[in-house]
């Protein structure tokens, strides 16, 4: 037991001792890489919560008076944590990125000498699931800094877990060495895989939001288009008209659109962002009919509002209230085509 014991010390003591050369070996690129990281988590954090106090404010408009400012008042709001983490961002972009990243660093040394870590099959896969998350600009260093954690958590976490578990072994405090000692690796190991399954949920639970939203978005386009007023600004009305990941996403595409850069990338951006068979119905049906006018696309747009009510209805979770408004929804759409 005590030569079991000992080879464990030795391991663990080998993967510490590799962390922390590989820390030391870390250089500027790697410092940058792991800041860029930072900054890119505190940004998707910040839009997050802005988000959440967009729909706050939202539903605070059914209240008046007293009962508003009672209702503000318990709902709260993250401004103190945007603002912590605005200071954050100021101070990385001002260069102080010494200790920013600085447990990741080690797997931004073993991603940066061995290619198979940076360019492999995982690699790919995960940043694939970045570009619908984040957008193509985005995504190749969130998937760089999900790797390097990986790498630098699980290295870091079975070395010290096993070095734990042997040292409490030794004390003979019982179970609880040999719990640490045989769980503690497998725990870390799960813990890095789990960065990676975790975009994959995210971007399914996204899609899912965005299907769900779809049907009112694709109807006010269609009411607003069919009173008369051009696809673009009707693109920015319906974006403004509400929060949400999918209006979200037709916002960027109307920033995009407003620095001049050309319709069939920003709204071929927006088909790759969103990932879901509505929304790339959506932008190729606007995309081959620019050139034509109100009438076609409105007649075009109206149809795929009547198809997107009579998919909610035999949606997973759908009520029986949403039923009937979903039917008449659809029947006042039906009537108009």
């Amino acid at each position: 037991m005590k030569f079991i014991l000992m080879a464990v010390l030795l391991l663990a003591s080998f993967l510490v001792a590799l962390w922390l050369l590989l820390l030391f070996k870390s250089n500027e690129d790697d410092r940058v890489s792991a800041a860029y990281d930072k900054l890119l988590c505190n940004t998707i954090k910040i839009d997050k919560l802005r988000q959440q106090d967009a729909l706050k404010v939202a539903a605070l408009r059914q209240y008046a008076g007293i009962m508003y400012t009672v209702m503000k008042i318990l709902n709260g709001s993250h401004e103190k944590e945007i603002a912590k983490l605005e200071r954050m961002n100021e101070a990385l972009t001002d260069g102080n990125i010494a200790k920013a990243g600085m447990m990741t660093l080690p797997g931004h040394v073993l991603r940066r000498n061995f290619r198979f870590i940076g360019h492999g099959r995982l690699y790919k896969s995960l940043q694939l699931r970045h570009i619908e998350l984040y957008g193509r600009k985005n995504a190749e260093f969130k998937t760089n800094g999900v790797i390097a954690a990986m790498c630098s958590y699980a290295l870091i976490g079975v070395g010290v877990t096993l070095a734990l578990g042997v040292l409490l072994s030794a004390l003979k405090t019982g179970m609880i060495g040999n719990v640490i000692f045989l769980m503690g690796p497998v725990l870390s190991l799960l813990m890095a895989y789990s960065l990676y399954d975790e975009p994959r949920a995210k971007a399914t639970r996204r899609r899912e939001s965005i299907a769900r939203q779809f049907p009112n978005v694709v109807s006010k386009l269609a009411l607003l288009v069919c009173s008369g007023m051009i696809m673009d600004r009707a693109w920015n009305e319906t974006s403004d008209s509400n929060v949400g990941e999918l209006y979200t996403e037709m916002k960027k595409t109307s920033d995009e659109l407003n620095q001049n850069i050309a319709p069939e990338a920003a709204y071929s951006n927006f088909i790759v962002r969103c990932n879901t068979k509505e929304t790339s119905k959506l932008a190729s049906a606007i995309l081959q009919n620019l050139s034509k006018g109100n009438s076609e696309i409105g007649n075009l747009l109206r149809e795929l509002s009547y198809e997107a009510w009579q998919e909610r209805r035999h949606m997973p979770g759908c009520s029986t209230r949403c039923s009937e408004m979903t039917a008449a929804t659809t029947q006042k759409i039906s009537s108009r085509i």
